[in-house]
């Protein structure tokens, strides 16, 4: 059943890797593969000969304390199995509901045009200024927003800015390495670095004290090699128009960005987990949202057409409507399926074999290369179940967890679809799979190196 239960996963993964080629969505193969799985798992639980405890973090083999998971019987495994498949879908939920939190967050600030009051600092019309300008912009705004919006958010400023498209896709794929530098070193500046941070893994403070120098470098290097090519020499003509601004935009921005960088701070304070103190920013800006626009809303008054009116007309509901669910379903499906191998012992074994055959510095860097051809969010849910938790060699803050945040956020610009930033800038820009490939992985590769090599270097 092992066999069937990796087969599902490779086959599975596959599908999403050629999403664009079978034109089935990515959340489709996703949960299917969570699905079947768990249902290997639960026709075969009695022929499993170990089991890995993820509460404790180490296997179930009959070494040292740890019980044997031969001796168990039915009924004992099948409520390990629950109590198992309970735990991660919790821990999976509390990552979600962080997302969709956020998510909102950022959607509101979008309903009162506030991403508009970025463009106002933006006055020149010299190419290499304009390259600095953006690539500083993407590295603190993904830090705060995550990559993935920061990159949304930019190409669209730079949609009123620059008319020639083949001059503004060398300044999107420039974005898409300093937007996944910027999230690599902030807990929600990455759906990586969150899931590490909410797996207690790393700590915010740390988090940020290890990697944003790392991080620096990796923007700061190719930006700095890129404003001395061709495109970015000399002047462009601003294709800027004046519209007419939400007189509350700028007060939202700033608010919702606070809100958002309020929550690593509340977390510290209260010890909650960060989803709650994200769903108390939601609220405060929602109720803020609302009351500006001075619109009676209940989020549970369903029914009746009045009532379905002012949903509509309202700001929350209006986000609520424009959150990415797709995305959200396929973490819960890439996720749940990653726990359902790391529950039979098979990516401990894997870890520990890795362990064996190359260094922990090694194995990240690789680990780094590879996120640029495979997603990085079941890189990193994988790598979190590989290492045994009672060696105080990988206990919460250690290197490797940190290096780990720093690669597979980065590591992912040296190709346009190794992140979500650089898909999405493929979409929104057009981009050519093979002009990133010539023009801009190079760069990308350099900085990740750079960055890489000052983290090692600390």
């Amino acid at each position: 059943m092992e066999i069937f239960i990796v087969l599902v996963f490779i086959l599975g993964y596959l599908a999403i890797t050629l999403e664009h080629n079978l034109k089935v969505d990515k959340l489709i193969p996703a949960l299917l593969m969570m699905a079947l799985a768990w249902a290997g798992i639960a026709f075969g639980l009695d022929g499993f000969t170990s089991w890995f405890d993820s509460h404790g973090g180490h296997l179930l083999d009959g070494n040292g304390d740890h019980p044997l998971f031969s001796a168990f019987d039915h009924e004992e495994r099948l409520h390990l199995m629950e109590s198992t498949l309970l735990h991660h879908f919790g821990k999976t939920c509390e990552i979600l509901i962080f997302l969709v939190g956020a998510m909102t967050i950022v959607e509101i600030i979008d309903h009162f045009d506030g991403f508009s009051t970025i463009k106002r600092y933006i006055k020149t019309n010299k190419k290499r200024t304009l390259l600095w300008i953006v690539c500083i912009l993407g590295f603190v705004l993904s830090a705060i927003i995550d990559n993935l919006t920061a990159t949304i958010v930019l190409i669209t400023i730079l949609r009123k800015l620059i008319s020639d498209k083949k001059l503004r896709i060398w300044y999107a794929g420039m974005i898409i390495i300093a937007a996944n530098a910027g999230g690599a070193w902030s807990p929600i500046g990455d759906v990586t670095t969150t899931m590490l941070w909410m797996g207690n893994k790393v700590t915010a403070l740390k988090l940020i004290e290890y990697l944003i120098l790392p991080s620096l470098v990796c923007m700061i290097v190719p930006t700095f090699i890129a404003s001395f090519l061709t495109p970015f020499k000399g002047n462009f003509e601003s294709s800027e128009t004046e519209g007419n601004e939400n007189k509350r935009g700028p007060f939202m921005l700033y608010l919702g960005l606070g809100m958002i960088v309020f929550v690593p701070i509340f977390k510290t304070a209260t010890h909650l987990p960060p989803y709650v103190g994200m769903m108390l920013s939601l609220s405060i800006v929602a109720l803020v949202a609302e009351l500006i626009s001075a619109r009676q809303f209940s989020m549970t008054s369903v029914g009746d057409r009045e009532a379905a009116d002012n949903h509509h007309s309202s700001p929350t509901f209006g986000a609520l409507a424009k959150i990415e669910m797709p995305s959200i379903l396929f973490f819960l499906g890439i996720l749940m399926a990653v726990a359902a191998m790391e529950s039979l012992g098979l990516i401990f074994n894997f870890g520990q074999d890795v362990q064996a055959s190359m260094s922990d510095n090694m194995f990240v860097m690789l680990m780094g290369a590879g996120s640029a051809v495979i997603d990085n969010v079941p890189l990193v849910a994988a790598s979190m179940g590989m290492f045994d938790m009672s060696d105080p060699l990988y206990a919460s803050d250690s290197h490797i967890w940190h290096f780990i945040a720093y690669a597979a956020g980065t590591g992912g610009s040296m190709l346009i679809i190794g992140s979500a930033a650089g898909v999405v800038a493929m979409g929104m820009e057009k981009i050519s799979f093979f002009w990133y490939f010539k023009n801009i992985a190079w760069l990308a590769l350099i900085g990740y190196l750079a960055g890489a090599g000052v983290f090692l270097l600390f």
